[in-house]
């Protein structure tokens, strides 16, 4: 293959509005380098209500459907594997992929996003996937008409937790704080929803059950005091890790610069410390977490990839 004029690694709302941009914007040799079915981890929403232009109830799945279809028709390439590590030597990068084949690229566009974190109760790991998801949408329908728990209070806890009421006889949502972290108009949502309790002040201690999964969790109160309820189902939504692996060279240093939370430093225009490499959505500094500023993101980076890869060639 000849060397790409861009790679995308990613391919979530940044990745593939960077490869619309740039593959609309003239650079003939675009891929998009995604281990699975392009859409990121939106595409596990249940509800969203705050992206511009649409209206009523729709899902993540349903809103990133249309998306790789626009992108493919203006020539953007999807190759869907896995990236191990991208290095760069003089001007030219080397995308390396997990069968141990590798491509070149003049640039690259990397946003892949972040993971759910584990909460660290006692338990978690051993009942994950058996009891304790990160997926409401994934796993919420196991619980129809059963009790389930939800550990966390920022918007992704909350939105979670109004979904999985829809379908469950009672959400308890448990928090280490008397306050949340999302947005007003969700809190007052969650409040107004009769199945839906509040068990604040307290941090999830550990999960218990048997060979047939979870029967229950035990939470601490910032007493002292501990509550065990009693539920099939526990849901944790506690922040992300940023999926920085593919920058991390042979000698354990990181490709570009990074801060002490592991996210990539960009400039206004999602430029890195390397000439030619750009990161986008969760994984840069400040990142808002929205689908609508990681689109943004992959606008800008395209935008700027256009303009490096045409001084590069043509100085």
């Amino acid at each position: 293959m000849s060397i790409l004029d861009c790679a995308i690694i990613g391919g979530g709302p940044a990745g593939l509005t960077a490869g619309l941009y740039t593959t609309r914007g003239g650079l003939e040799n675009v891929v998009m380098f995604e281990k699975g079915m392009p859409g990121g981890q939106i595409m596990n929403s249940s509800e969203i209500e705050n992206y511009p232009g649409v209206t009523g109830e729709i899902s993540g799945m349903d809103l990133m459907a249309p998306w790789p279809e626009q992108c493919q028709r203006f020539g953007l390439v999807h190759e869907m594997v896995t990236i191990t590590r991208v290095t760069k030597k003089d001007n030219i990068f080397t995308i390396h992929k997990e069968d141990g084949t590798s491509v070149e690229a003049y640039s690259v566009i990397i946003g892949t996003g972040s993971s759910p974190r584990r909460a660290g109760f006692k338990g978690e790991d051993a009942f994950f996937g058996r009891g304790v998801s990160t997926c409401a949408t994934c796993d919420g329908f196991f619980y129809k008409g059963k009790e389930v728990a939800v550990v966390g209070g920022g918007d992704t806890a909350l939105e979670e937790a109004l979904y999985l009421a829809k379908i469950c006889t009672k959400v308890y949502i448990i928090h280490r704080r008397d306050t949340f972290r999302s947005a007003p108009n969700t809190i007052e949502r969650v409040k107004k929803v009769p199945n839906i309790e509040l068990v604040l002040d307290c941090v999830a201690d550990e999960v218990y059950g048997d060979a047939s999964g979870v029967q229950g969790i035990k939470v601490k109160h910032k007493s002292g005091e501990i509550r065990d309820i009693v539920v099939p189902g526990v849901f944790t939504f506690v922040g992300n890790n940023v999926n920085n692996e593919v920058l991390i060279q042979e000698d354990s240093t990181f490709l570009c610069d990074m801060n002490e939370q592991g996210q990539v430093i960009v400039n206004i225009s999602m430029a890195t410390s390397v000439p030619g490499l750009y990161a986008t959505g969760d994984m840069r500094i400040a990142a808002p977490k929205q689908v609508i500023s990681a689109a943004g993101d992959g606008a800008v980076a395209a935008l700027q990839v256009i303009s490096y890869v045409d001084e590069l060639l043509n100085a």
